[in-house]
């Protein structure tokens, strides 16, 4: 499909920096739907998290997120009393957002490229990749991609968007791209339910 999609850049120099939900930690939002929605109306939210003392995560009632370390050594989690070991960069890890979640820091601070979705209404797949991909984007679908390391080109017909390190593109289906980078870019696939046909659980 070449489409009539949309591409937007989102650049890491043009976010502000607020505090998490429960005062514990520093976040910046890379994009969120439906657009300009709160902490409590989002369907998903992609961030950049800075985690500089141990200390609970915020909950979110009906949340799943999905949390990739980006930078530093990592973070030892209890989730719901289960301890989950986060030491690995560019491996994300899935877990629930409204379970009470203990974080401590293995070695000093991380930073995690964090996505968050609502069950029942949206999906989110999130990989990182290396070298070259050419995914195509669905009618209703969108992806997501930052530049965790090193730059990024998003290309689809007549677009062309470099990202430095932690920009994004934002692609709305239908379209065909080709994402390359020289070292690691998140791509996050969002499927709603209404895009699928099906109503909301």
């Amino acid at each position: 499909m070449s489409g009539t999609g949309a591409l937007c850049v989102l650049r890491a120099a043009d976010r502000t920096a607020t505090v998490w939900k429960n005062g514990g930690g520093v976040t910046r939002e890379i994009a969120a739907w439906p657009d300009g929605a709160d902490m409590d109306g989002f369907g998903w939210r992609a961030s950049l998290a800075e985690v500089a003392a141990d200390g609970p995560f915020s909950a979110f009632p009906g949340i799943g997120r999905t949390l990739t370390l980006a930078e530093g050594a990592g973070m030892d989690l209890t989730v719901a009393g289960v301890r989950r070991l986060v030491d690995e960069r560019f491996a994300p890890q899935d877990f629930p957002g409204d379970e009470p979640t203990d974080c401590r820091l293995l070695r000093g601070p991380v930073v995690n490229f964090n996505v968050m979705y609502r069950r029942g209404v949206v999906e989110a797949q999130t990989a990182v990749v290396r070298g070259a991909l050419a995914p195509a984007v669905p009618p209703g679908g969108t992806l997501l991609v930052v530049a965790l390391e090193g730059s990024a080109v998003v290309e689809r017909a007549g677009d062309r968007a470099e990202l430095l390190p932690y920009d994004a593109a934002l692609l709305t289906g239908p379209l065909d791209c080709r994402i390359r980078t020289d070292g690691r870019a998140a791509v996050v696939r969002f499927t709603t339910a209404a895009a699928e046909g099906r109503a909301p659980a």
